[in-house]
């Protein structure tokens, strides 16, 4: 953004137009030799653009140009940026992501549920300002994605990149869970809180769901479960990321309603159920509304004076157009 200490002192500019038409355009200017061509029988003088007229007229665009830099140097202008500081602490979030092969499943039209749950993260993200967003994987391993923090390119990034079945077969929600907390426990922050995406049930890792639970509970963690999908025999299709092999068939999709419930109950969360893509944006967004604290922010504003480069350019040019003319091409006026 640019602001001016004398905003008056560009009425100046005003006078360029009139200057350049008495200059360059007025026939009574002055500098020229009047000649009748009417008794003239030979053929029409046609004077050719050489090389030297397009030389003058850049020569001339500067002498303007410059004298439009140095009116505008007169008016003080400065350069503001403006910095948005905050004085407190957003809310650390971790998304823990279930990528076992069930997460294929095509109850959430057009796409399938694990893409329904991506997309739906990135709006929560999107959403958020200075909050810390982490993101785990889990299938039959579990693995920290991104840990918390303020780049979101990076968490689209890699949110973006996760595939079904890249961890495994299995679901190793416990340990989902564990990793997620992990990277919380060493947070400042006032509020931590995990979000939890799945469909099934644990049937893989170390950690059983309920023990994890007791553990973020003990680091102040909060736990919001979501069960995705309807129960029932439903359609899914899938691509195995190792044999590149495209699986189809029907899969019959039910989750652990009553672990969900019991790792919210146990850190003092909220268990949510989504049955299609828009009650998922639904419970995101009741989320995204219950998890909001008062931000403080200071806004900074800077100023940089540039009439000193405004100036040296503008000489410059006027310069670049005299040298041009007195000493290049020799003009007497």
């Amino acid at each position: 953004m640019i602001t001016f200490d004398y905003p008056g002192a560009l009425l100046i500019i005003a006078i360029l137009p009139p200057l350049i038409f008495l200059r360059h355009f007025w026939n009574r200017r002055g500098g020229r030799l009047s000649f009748s061509f009417t008794i003239w029988n030979k053929e029409v003088f046609r004077p050719t653009i050489y090389l030297t007229r397009i030389i003058l007229f850049a020569g001339s665009c500067s002498l303007w140009f410059g004298l439009l830099l140095l009116i505008i140097a007169n008016a003080g202008p400065s350069l503001v940026t403006k910095e948005k500081i905050y004085m407190t602490r957003g809310i650390d979030i971790m998304f823990v992501l279930d990528q076992s092969p069930s997460m294929a499943g095509k109850d959430f039209l057009p796409g399938n549920r694990f893409e329904s749950a991506k997309n739906v993260i990135a709006s929560f993200v999107e959403g958020r300002e200075h909050d810390p967003v982490g993101l785990v994987g889990f299938g039959k391993y579990a693995v920290l994605r991104v840990p918390p923090g303020l780049d979101y390119d990076h968490f689209f990034n890699q949110l973006d990149s996760l595939k079904l079945m890249e961890l495994g077969n299995g679901s190793a929600m416990g340990m989902g869970i564990a990793v997620a907390s992990l990277h919380l426990d060493r947070s400042s922050a006032r509020e931590k809180i995990i979000i939890l995406l799945t469909d099934g049930d644990s049937n893989a890792g170390e950690i059983i769901p309920e023990s994890a639970a007791h553990i973020a509970a003990s680091m102040g963690i909060k736990i919001y479960t979501v069960g995705l999908g309807s129960v029932g025999e439903i359609p899914l299709e899938f691509t195995d990321p190792e044999t590149g092999k495209i699986y189809r068939g029907m899969y019959e999709s039910g989750y652990n309603e009553a672990i969900l419930k019991e790792i919210a109950e146990i850190t003092d969360g909220k268990f949510f159920q989504a049955l299609s893509p828009g009650a998922l944006d639904t419970v995101l967004s009741s989320i995204d509304s219950i998890e909001r604290i008062e931000k403080r922010t200071r806004l900074n504003i800077k100023t940089r004076p540039v009439h000193r480069e405004l100036i040296i350019i503008g000489f410059i040019l006027i310069l670049f157009d005299f040298f041009l003319k007195k000493w290049i091409f020799r003009e007497v006026l």
